[in-house]
């Protein structure tokens, strides 16, 4: 079903106040991370929808649990071994006494997940805790760049009939000013999906895994439907689409959590299929209250899911090609 206004949604999540995003890419494998950084504290939420997640300090965010404000998110490659990121951007912040204070000890909250792309180069490189202290300090309130940068540097997708016949996916984001009500709603995704990637307002295939010619898609959906063997003989949790939505507009904790969970509609309308086992599908929410009111929480939702579908459309079409992984801009200049 085509969404209504999507292409006109551009900008990216730095354009909610008090948020700043930074990347380290290492070009070696290639692999990276991003840093979404909010040091003056936002509410926080989490949805965990694939069945291969690797994350940090997710269960801190559960509504019933204490602390409310984070100041940061990390989104690594490197599978488990990414999410010593999250150390790095911890020490960034507590050199700038930054944290959940606890008497004079300041305490930086610093959620993170990672994506599988050990499979690229020597998996021997993988971001580490420097690279999460190198993308704070690139972390700026501008553009944002996309495709093959950060956590987004080593990511894949159409992976369901083997790597030999996927893509390369990226990170994307983009935003959306909500009238003339003064509320932002944003998203920032890493593609790294199992499953294809389709252009939501009116279901174009983008990328996904190729036909043996290499230069066409096959469609998964329809071979699924088909019967075909979908899953290679060495089937493993490759894959993983890592999403933040964040809005000015001011929430409590439990309403952060139903933002996160109603972006999960953008990957649905973006990807096929998604959330399988071997994904980690995992959508953080950040609401920074800079903005007066209190916006309707499904309206909110329901705007956070158009957003997070055009940021992974946005990772996709912003993303180069490498070596084994040509990309959406490749089969496009081959037709």
């Amino acid at each position: 079903m085509r969404q209504p206004g999507l292409e006109e949604y551009g900008g990216g999540l730095t354009d909610v106040p008090g948020i700043q995003v930074g990347h380290f890419t290492d070009a070696r494998r290639p692999t990276g991370c991003t840093v979404i950084l909010c040091e003056s504290g936002a509410v926080a939420g989490v949805d965990v929808r694939g069945g291969a997640p690797g994350t940090r300090e997710t269960d801190l965010l559960h509504p019933m649990n204490t602390v409310e404000r984070v100041h940061a998110i990390v989104f690594s490659g490197g599978s488990a071994f990414g999410l010593d990121t999250a150390s790095g951007v911890m020490r960034y912040l507590e050199e700038k006494g930054i944290g959940y204070r606890v008497g004079s000890i300041a305490v930086p909250i610093v959620p993170a997940a990672i994506l599988f792309d050990l499979q690229l180069g020597d998996p021997a490189v993988r971001p580490t805790a420097e690279s999460g202290y190198l993308a704070c300090r690139a972390a700026a309130t501008g553009k944002i760049a996309e495709g093959n940068v950060g956590a987004g540097a080593g990511a894949t997708v159409g992976k369901l009939f083997g790597l030999q016949h996927a893509m390369k996916g990226g990170l994307g984001t983009a935003s959306v000013r909500v009238g003339e009500t003064g509320v932002i709603v944003a998203a920032l995704a890493v593609v790294n999906a199992a499953g294809d990637v389709y252009r939501s307002k009116d279901g174009t295939l983008l990328a996904g895994a190729r036909a043996e010619n290499g230069t066409s898609l096959r469609n998964s959906m329809q071979e699924i439907l088909r019967g075909k063997n979908i899953l290679p003989a060495d089937g493993a949790p490759v894959n993983t689409t890592l999403g933040v939505v964040a809005t000015n507009a001011r929430m409590t904790k439990s309403q952060a959590a139903k933002l996160a969970q109603m972006a999960h509609d953008g990957y649905a309308r973006a990807i096929q299929p998604v959330h399988t086992p071997l994904d980690g599908d995992t959508v953080f929410a950040l609401a920074t209250g800079s903005h007066d009111a209190r916006a309707d929480l499904g309206a909110i939702g329901s705007i956070g899911a158009c957003v997070m579908a055009r940021a992974i459309e946005r990772g996709i079409t912003q993303a180069r090609g490498i070596p084994g992984y040509p990309s959406f801009r490749d089969l496009q200049k081959s037709c």
